[in-house]
């Protein structure tokens, strides 16, 4: 699992990298790692370094991080702008070194290739998007600046998809409608969407809250109010499938460019999630003991062998 050779002189820094496309627990095993090894966080989705609307965004909340070190995870205002991938490296490259100067791995996660590849990356041109469908595969940088361990943490699609549709209504359960109600401008909205305003769920509710603005969102809802918000959420999911079709082939081509990335495969325990038990796959076991089988042992045995390595 490792990328790249260390200098004649000094050795890589090593570190580990969780990536996948949404909905796959990436986060819940960069705790589950960072506990195992002494590691800390450094956030790599591109959503989830703003704050504001953490519902949307996914990130993870604060008793779900099991007390390890977050970097870059919520600490963007959305009227900061957009952060680049060039900013992006600068960024977690000194969360990198703070983490490894504390003797401590640093395990980075997030589903967001650009950012991953720009971090990296030893040759980095910010002026070229590796992924763009004109690019070639010349454009992925095989050469490192880090000693990698990657894992990708995948979901067959079929599996995938219910879940996350099931998912998107957890999140308006959770609050997400007022959530993006209170964080929606008429004004911004009207313009270019740039960094948190990319967030799936701003886009599809932007035609229902300018129908429907706040001092009119009261009283009993009509057919046509109910119709316009039934569509937004629609198309949230399906944007939200889109967008893994999307992150799958640019891991695929990161690999098919020369990056060594361990699949792990975690459909039967997002299965025996949506089950809410096993039974049909002839295990008896649970969701979160599949996970442990499944995803975080291996993953573990792994990274102990990387570590080990010289």
């Amino acid at each position: 699992m490792c990328m790249g050779k260390s200098g004649p002189n000094t050795p890589k820094d090593k570190v580990v990298l969780i990536t996948g496309t949404t909905g796959t627990g990436k986060s819940r095993l960069s705790v589950d790692l960072a506990k195992h090894f002494s590691g800390e966080i450094i956030n790599s989705d591109k959503m989830q370094v703003y704050s504001g609307i953490e519902i949307a965004t996914n990130l993870i909340p604060l008793n779900e991080q099991g007390g390890v070190p977050h970097h870059l995870l919520g600490d963007f205002r959305p009227e900061d702008g957009e952060l680049t991938p060039r900013e992006f490296r600068s960024l977690a490259t000194l969360s990198i070194a703070e983490v490894v100067s504390k003797g401590k791995l640093p395990i980075i996660v997030g589903g967001s290739n650009s950012f991953n590849h720009a971090l990296l990356a030893e040759r980095f041109d910010p002026t070229i998007d590796p992924f763009a469908p004109s690019s070639s595969l010349s454009t992925i940088c095989p050469d490192l600046r880090y000693n990698c361990c990657i894992f990708w943490v995948d979901v067959s699609e079929q599996v995938l998809f219910q879940h996350l549709r099931n998912r998107v209504d957890k999140m308006i359960e959770s609050g997400l409608f007022e959530q993006l109600a209170a964080f929606y401008d008429p004004i911004v909205d009207l313009g270019p969407r740039l960094g948190v305003r990319k967030t799936i769920g701003v886009e599809e509710f932007d035609r229902y809250f300018r129908m429907y603005p706040r001092e009119k969102n009261t009283g009993v809802w009509d057919l046509g109010r109910k119709n316009t918000y039934e569509e937004a959420v629609k198309a949230m999911k399906e944007r939200t499938c889109l967008l893994v079709k999307k992150q799958k082939e640019k891991i695929i081509k990161l690999i098919r460019g020369g990056w060594e990335i361990k699949r792990l495969d975690a459909t039967a325990a997002i299965m025996a999630e949506l089950n809410k038990s096993s039974e049909v796959l002839g295990e008896g076991l649970s969701s979160m003991d599949i996970w442990q089988k499944d995803i975080v042992e291996e993953s573990v045995e792994t990274v102990k062998s990387f570590l080990l390595e010289g």
